[in-house]
């Protein structure tokens, strides 16, 4: 299948390591002009670096919304959103009733908060085109439950697949098609290193078993599917959720 994005702009979120730097990556090797964010400076040089400084970088914190209207207006207009900035922000699975307000916002700031913003700041240039791409990443969490046992990432990644499923309909009529890419359990960055190692040989083994094609993906295999959503060939695909975890 013959992926092509010469012409577009695409803007990925949470691109300084794992499934952003991989999804920046694809869409600069498929000939798109690529703008990568994250609050992590030295992975965003990297991941300009591994595209041959073809990549624009900037750091931007998507829980805040006047700082992403302000970025998305200075580069607009944007074809393709990749809102992929998430993650769990270093905590760990406490009992309910440990769980801070300032725990539970900073989880939902940047899984859902900034997906919601991002998209938002970039439709109007879209509805004005008549065309656009907005693709989520979401989790097994969203859709289960999470192996870290931290509710708000839990409830954050299932709230941005209802999110998915609303602006599909809300967007659709302007050409605007929203999908969703939930990720199975994936060596992808220092979070889900120290989460593999904690497992220990017994849980490591347990995880692969209940996996059907028996071993891990990749960061290229969320690419992957993100590059399909994007692309012209899902044209008339909005709403969905693509679960890419090797089969469960």
């Amino acid at each position: 299948m013959n992926i092509d994005f010469s012409g577009k702009t695409v803007l990925v979120t949470g691109a300084a390591h794992g499934f952003g730097r991989a999804i920046a990556l694809a869409f600069q090797t498929n000939g798109a002009r690529v703008f990568a964010c994250d609050l992590n400076a030295e992975g965003l040089a990297e991941t300009a670096k591994l595209g041959g400084g073809a990549i624009e970088t900037f750091m931007l914190d998507v829980g805040n919304r006047d700082a992403v209207q302000n970025t998305i207006g200075a580069i607009e207009p944007v074809d393709i959103v990749v809102n992929n900035a998430g993650g769990v922000r270093g905590q760990v699975g406490r009992p309910i009733e440990e769980i801070s307000e300032g725990d539970w916002r900073s989880i939902f700031d940047v899984n859902l908060s900034g997906t919601f913003y991002v998209s938002q700041a970039a439709v109007p240039a879209m509805k004005a085109r008549k065309w656009g791409r907005i693709v989520n990443i979401s989790s097994g969490a969203g859709l289960g439950i999470s192996l870290t046992g931290i509710q708000a990432y839990a409830s954050a990644k299932a709230g941005q697949i209802g999110l998915t499923r609303q602006l599909a309909h809300e967007l659709g009529p302007f050409g605007i098609t929203v999908n969703n890419v939930a990720p199975g359990f994936i060596r992808s960055n220092p979070t889900t290193e120290q989460q593999w190692h904690a497992m220990g040989e017994e849980g490591q083994a347990r995880l692969l078993q209940n996996i059907a094609m028996k071993r891990l993906g990749a960061p290229d295999d969320i690419a992957n599917a993100v590059m399909f959503f994007a692309s012209e060939k899902a044209g008339w695909i909005t709403g969905q959720i693509l679960s890419v975890d090797g089969g469960k």
